[in-house]
């Protein structure tokens, strides 16, 4: 079999959930993510749920990603329950104020590193829409990148891939191994049994920080940034007192003080002449304008 040392890697990432509450708040010109929930990225986990269904056919080894904060355990653990083999979760205090160029460096360096034979991710994040990393970090690796993918073959040549085409079709391409796959959220993901979560919570989560990578600092974080960040300023609310209605006024008129939320109308010049005397005034401006000659 020529699939016998397959290794597959899956990148694993967080996005907000989209269900309430969620609220943010902010303090001067920061934004404080304090009491939002975060769920990993649905078309990622369909993603991982490809990479096991070849586990499943061909015996491969999934080994699972996250680059961020400890948080992202959780989601590893996860991955392990589902079936994966292997966690990773890199993290560096050098990373901050990074951008995508910055993040595809330290992703192509992983990859060079545990030297995968495919790459799978989601096609979009959930709350952010596309992310460039996957793809920037294939380019830096030297090896193709296919998107909005909704299946996959493996042939003895390399990977077939049918990918969402425009309108509604359907494009069928194919890549030589190693290459990195973007998926859409077409599957569902498997639920794992009680057992393998309890399993789940005792197996090991490898941390790596630049130091695993070999980077020099200067190529990662804000230094390595082709985009700098930014200040920005949070403009705050002030909220004007409403007065309570008068209750002798007529129910639609109270609804339409409350409604208003005490902003005032814009005060401006009403007239109210007549037809002949409204024509009469504006040829007197006209005139006076000189546009009648």
């Amino acid at each position: 079999m020529p699939y016998n040392n397959l290794d597959i890697l899956v990148l694993l990432r967080e996005v907000s959930d989209p269900r309430p509450p969620a609220r943010v708040i902010t303090r001067g010109a920061a934004i404080s993510d304090r009491g939002l929930r975060r769920v990993p990225n649905p078309a990622d986990l369909a993603a991982l749920e490809e990479a096991l269904r070849l586990k499943d056919k061909l015996g491969a080894r999934v080994t699972v990603l996250a680059m961020g904060p400890s948080r992202l355990d959780d989601t590893l653990r996860l991955a392990f329950s589902m079936g994966a083999d292997r966690a990773i979760r890199f993290r560096d205090h050098g990373l901050e104020g990074g951008d995508a160029v910055a993040d595809a460096r330290c992703l192509s360096r992983i990859v060079e590193i545990l030297s995968p034979s495919l790459i799978f991710t989601g096609n979009r994040l959930t709350d952010r829409g596309d992310d460039p990393v996957p793809a920037l970090a294939a380019a830096a690796a030297g090896i193709p990148c296919i998107s909005a993918a909704v299946s996959l073959r493996l042939r003895p040549h390399g990977a077939e891939v049918l990918r969402k085409g425009d309108r509604g079709g359907r494009q069928e391409v194919a890549a030589p191994l190693p290459c990195s796959i973007l998926f859409e959220e077409e599957v569902t993901p498997r639920y794992p049994s009680v057992e393998a979560i309890t399993h789940a919570l005792s197996a090991p989560v490898e941390t790596w920080d630049l130091t695993h990578l070999g980077l020099p600092f200067w190529q990662v974080g804000a230094t390595g940034a082709y985009l700098t960040t930014a200040e920005f300023g949070v403009p705050r609310p002030d909220p004007v007192r409403v007065v309570t209605p008068d209750a002798k006024l007529p129910a639609f008129e109270r609804i339409l003080s409350l409604l208003s939320g005490g902003i005032k109308a814009r005060e401006g010049k009403t007239h109210t002449l007549s037809a002949d005397d409204t024509v009469a005034g504006l040829w007197r401006i006209f005139t006076e304008e000189g546009l009648t000659s």
